[in-house]
């Protein structure tokens, strides 16, 4: 079995280490996950938000735990790349989605989730973000955790890139997902391709942003069909039991497998964890400015921060 074994880089601190330790206290199977609390700045103090309706599905798939993750000195989440945290337990998953916000397919995701009453973290790019606001909001609306994924999916390892481009490809996506949500989202981030400059990984532990690879890519960026996008999925978990799975809400076919994948799931045996981040990211105001600037946006004011919980549950 995999244990968490210490930083990531030497700047980086452990989430146990940090007061972050993986509690549990107990949580109805079926229901949505516990209310989110709001921080309006740093050092966030937390208030509760009204809580969800109850789950009507008594065969969801369900929230098995929530876990809240204290983001200080970039810890890495994903064992393609990163081997020093591993939280979960056997028949546990983390769903992610890539690449969104996007029309149809983004709401048939949400759908889908809503109807099972479980979660995922959603890591949009900043483009479309800005593209698609109102999507995105019901993204957070919906109580799914929000990170980001660059500002327009640029590969990172480019050569062709200076540092400075790749660190504004990197904060433009987080300030753009602000501005969609006129609030700052998670300090979760996802390399485009899943490709981590040493530079980049180092820059991100000094702005406290964790970074995800996964365990099992779906590969639905390839599939001909749904049923693709499930049996490719379903190979891979049932070998390593348990992990982080990357899909992609961008995707038709991502959307339509949805449905029977999560059923697959709860007949399986497997739960979904949400994962939560202590405080939010802090964007940095010259790139919330850029992109007013370059997307040519209206300004947004901002309300309070809706993606911070300090009740672990399972």
């Amino acid at each position: 079995m995999r244990i968490a074994a210490g930083l990531i880089f030497a700047s980086a601190v452990s989430l146990c280490a940090t007061g972050a330790a993986w509690s549990q206290t107990p949580a109805t199977k079926s229901t949505t996950a516990p209310a989110a609390t709001a921080a309006p700045a740093p050092p966030p103090a937390a208030t509760p938000a009204p809580a969800k309706a109850p789950c009507a599905n008594p065969d969801a798939l369900g929230i098995g735990r929530v876990v809240e993750i204290d983001t200080t000195g970039g810890p890495g989440f994903g064992f393609e790349h990163f081997k020093q945290l591993d939280f979960l337990r056997d028949k546990e998953v983390v769903l992610t989605f890539d690449d969104g916000p996007w029309p149809l397919n983004t709401p048939s995701v949400l759908k889908t989730l809503a109807d099972e009453c479980t979660t995922g973290i959603f890591f949009p790019i900043g483009k479309h973000s800005t593209y698609y606001p109102e999507i995105l909001k019901q993204v957070a609306a919906a109580g799914h955790t929000i990170g980001s994924h660059t500002w327009s999916h640029a590969t990172l390892t480019n050569k062709k890139l200076t540092e400075d481009q790749r660190k504004e490809e990197i904060e433009k996506g987080f300030s753009a997902v602000k501005w969609a949500l006129g609030a700052s989202p998670s300090p979760f981030f996802r390399f485009p391709a899943l490709q981590h400059p040493p530079e980049m990984v180092t820059y991100l532990g000094t702005r406290n942003i964790a970074m995800f690879s996964c365990d099992l890519d779906s590969f639905d960026f390839k599939a001909r069909n749904p049923q693709q996008v499930i049996d490719v999925t379903m190979k891979k978990l049932d070998k390593l039991g348990k992990g982080i799975i990357l899909m992609h809400d961008f995707h038709k076919h991502t959307a339509e497998a949805l449905p029977a994948l999560l059923r697959k799931l709860k007949a399986d045996g497997y739960k979904v964890v949400q994962m939560k981040a202590k405080a939010p990211v802090q964007t940095l105001p010259q790139y919330d400015e850029e992109v007013l600037k370059d997307a040519k946006l209206p300004t947004v004011s901002s309300r309070p921060v809706s993606s911070v919980v300090q009740t672990i549950s399972e």
